[in-house]
């Protein structure tokens, strides 16, 4: 009989919310729940597919942050795994190593859990008399500046051997640095699959020997953007590594771009917003769809749509409310101003005022200085990983502030703006 198994990593229960948008209650209660939800979807594909085993290669909690509540769900779907005789082979990542549950959750005896010694645990045996060994190494420090593979031992002679852990590889963007290492430090150690975790975006980074990172099954912001999965693999009689995606998400972000270029009136703004969004729909099956949609192109709606926010956002609630399943996270407006006459806009007294504020005010030192104040202020108030995610280093940080100061100051002047009628009510 095959060796089969279920590979996925950082589901990071419970994580509190990532975005600051999400104002809508009953969106903000999905995106919370939705974490359980994919563990649940995971044990559920483990069943259906009568698979021997389920790998979680490290950041099942995420950090201090997790309780009781959480510990004792995680432990009542490893239950259900027990009873089908599936057991579950877990390393710990950075974040679980701020859990207390970590040290004190006691799970079901189906449960391995690997320490800091890579010590390898027979799984199966196959056909062709060869074992299927799983090898990891988990860690309780959240910093881990050295690679961790020399801790591991080396394959078991004539079996399938299956490394387990979690790293940053060579670097990621947006990830700390953990455990790193190369592809062909990983491909040099002898193993024949490694399940990798810690980069939330799927990649396959080598087919021999296989080396999977299954990225995260469930998004929690719009950085997390698209279908969310794990991979299920099949360790043939004759040893041989097959395997396969499977979308575990229930709710997925991603980004529509609406062109407005020459629509002149708010109806046909909406009816080009519908078509984008049912379009977007329809590529995703998930059961739940966020969206953050970008208004581009040159429109004489440019500052109508500015002058309202409110309505702008209630208009794209009603309108998404005739697609099932589909939420709007943000609207951001991208739009340059174009009179009646199909001319982009200008030399009107705000369209002036516009250009000296860009050309001159934005980019003073006495503006930034005030404004980077304002802003350290506020990333001071903000959770860690928020404040990475929106201005993780210096560069960042100067990004973050050029884009809220235009678009700040681009509201600002829509109020100002003379041509921009009321938008319909």
């Amino acid at each position: 009989m095959p060796f089969r198994f279920v590979h996925t990593a950082d589901l990071h229960l419970d994580s509190p919310l990532r975005s600051l948008a999400l104002k809508n209650p009953e969106l903000a209660e999905l995106v919370r729940g939705a974490t359980r939800t994919a563990l649940t979807r995971i044990v559920d594909l483990c069943l259906a597919e009568n698979v021997d085993a389920l790998l979680v290669a490290g950041d099942l909690y995420d950090g201090a942050q997790t309780s009781m509540n959480t510990a004792l769900f995680l432990a009542g779907e490893m239950r259900r795994l027990e009873a089908a005789g599936i057991r579950v082979f877990l390393i710990r990542g950075n974040h679980d190593s701020q859990s207390t549950m970590t040290r004190e959750l006691t799970f079901p005896a189906n449960v391995h859990v690997f320490t800091g010694k890579a010590k390898p645990v027979q799984a199966k045996m196959l056909d062709d008399g060869r074992a299927v060994h799983i090898h990891g190494v988990g860690f309780t420090n959240p910093h881990a500046p050295d690679s961790l593979l020399p801790l591991f031992q080396q394959p078991v002679a004539d079996a399938v051997n299956i490394g387990m852990l979690h790293t940053s590889l060579a670097g990621a963007p947006g990830h700390d640095p953990y455990a790193p290492c190369s592809i062909a430090e990983l491909s040099g150690h002898g193993f024949d699959y490694w399940a990798l975790g810690h980069v939330h975006l799927r990649q396959i980074h080598s087919q021999k020997p296989l080396i999977v990172m299954p990225g995260m099954p469930q998004g929690r912001d719009i950085n997390e953007a698209g279908p969310k999965t794990v991979t299920l693999v099949t360790v043939s009689d004759d040893g041989i590594l097959d395997h396969r995606e499977h979308e575990i998400g229930q709710a997925v972000f991603e980004r529509v771009t609406v062109d407005l270029g020459g629509a002149d009136d708010w109806r046909s703004m909406l009816d080009r917003a519908g078509q984008a969004i049912g379009t977007a729909r329809q590529a995703i099956g998930a059961d739940h769809l966020i969206l953050r949609v970008f208004l581009t192109g040159a429109t004489p709606l440019a500052w109508k749509l500015r002058r309202d926010p409110e309505f702008l956002f209630a208009e794209f609630s009603n309108l998404v409310a005739g697609f099932n399943g589909c939420w709007i996270e943000k609207i951001e407006i991208e739009c340059q101003g174009l009179t009646p006459e199909g001319v982009v806009s200008g030399p009107d007294p705000v369209e002036e005022l516009a250009g000296l504020i860009r050309s001159e005010v934005l980019p003073s030192h006495g503006f930034r200085q005030q404004a980077q104040a304002a802003l350290d202020e506020l990333l001071s108030q903000l959770p860690r990983e928020l404040r990475e995610n929106l201005a993780g280093d210096e560069a960042a940080a100067a990004r973050f502030l050029d884009r809220i100061a235009l678009a700040g100051s681009d509201d600002v002047l829509a109020y100002l703006h003379g041509d921009a009628a009321e938008a319909p009510r």
